[in-house]
């Protein structure tokens, strides 16, 4: 049986206050409109990032640079385009800047608003050595060639982390994950999913104590040397990827898990 969580319900004070989206029928958001946000922030090394997003997708990229580069589509859909365009410019995002940690919030909509639907989409540059946190509410997470640690956590929105080297802890609700190790050392990685698939791939030559625990599905290790030790069930798989090393801990509810090598 698949079992369906929805999105956290949340009432019009809250959704004017956060961005959360508020469900009418689509016949009632005739109108659209958006504008473009943009900042730049400089960054010490080792520095962190965190966006705190309510509905819209997150995309992340690391770059060459030491500043943080960041671009939101803000968009509201209401009645009339008349409607949409006079919302626009009232969808606050909020700021909190120090050299070592840029935080970004998505704060919507101030009093009660009804008929109104708004959404808010990042796309990022950030130092490839930045550490990312991200938390997004019905919407994509994508974070790629960032070196430093990466937590991702969306409700309804797929997470995909590709080619990155420091720790990772990546969950979602309703949706895939997909990590992508380009190299693994001493940090460990959690992955969590409910009701959704997990797939995982990093270098052949790995040294981890993988452990994989699902509820309804089927767990997959194919093309990295893998020695199962321990009491192994249909729920819980665990072993040594080659020598063996820190912990790799993926969780699923209602869904596959799939480890393998990088193509």
């Amino acid at each position: 049986m698949r079992i369906l969580i929805p999105a956290a319900a949340c009432a019009l004070a809250f959704v004017a206050m956060s961005g959360c989206n508020a469900r009418h029928n689509a016949s009632n958001f005739a109108g659209r409109a958006s504008d473009e946000w943009k900042r730049s922030y400089p960054l010490a090394a080792g520095g962190e990032l965190q966006i705190v997003g309510g509905s819209g997708s997150v995309e992340i990229h690391g770059g060459t640079g030491s500043t943080i580069e960041v671009t939101a589509e803000r968009v509201a859909r209401a009645a009339t385009d008349e409607a949409a365009r006079e919302v626009v410019p009232r969808i606050e995002i909020h700021e909190d800047v120090t050299p070592d940690k840029v935080v970004i919030q998505s704060e919507g909509l101030r009093g009660i608003v009804i008929g109104v639907e708004l959404r808010i989409n990042y796309k990022v540059t950030v130092p490839g050595s930045a550490k990312v946190r991200v938390r997004t509410v019905d919407g994509p997470i994508t974070i790629t060639d960032v070196d430093g640690r990466v937590v991702a956590s969306s409700t309804n929105g797929e997470v995909v982390i590709r080619n990155v080297k420091g720790r990772v802890d990546a969950r979602t609700v309703n949706q895939n994950v997909t990590v992508d190790l380009a190299s693994f050392a001493n940090d460990p990685v959690e992955i969590r999913a409910v009701n959704g698939n997990v797939a995982l791939t990093l270098p052949t030559s790995t040294n981890a104590t993988l452990e994989a625990n699902l509820t309804n599905g089927t767990v997959d290790v194919k093309d990295v040397p893998f020695e199962a030790f321990g009491e192994q069930t249909k729920r819980r798989t665990r072993g040594r990827l080659n020598a063996g090393g820190p912990p790799i801990d993926v969780t699923t509810i209602n869904g596959n898990i799939t480890v393998g090598a990088r193509p």
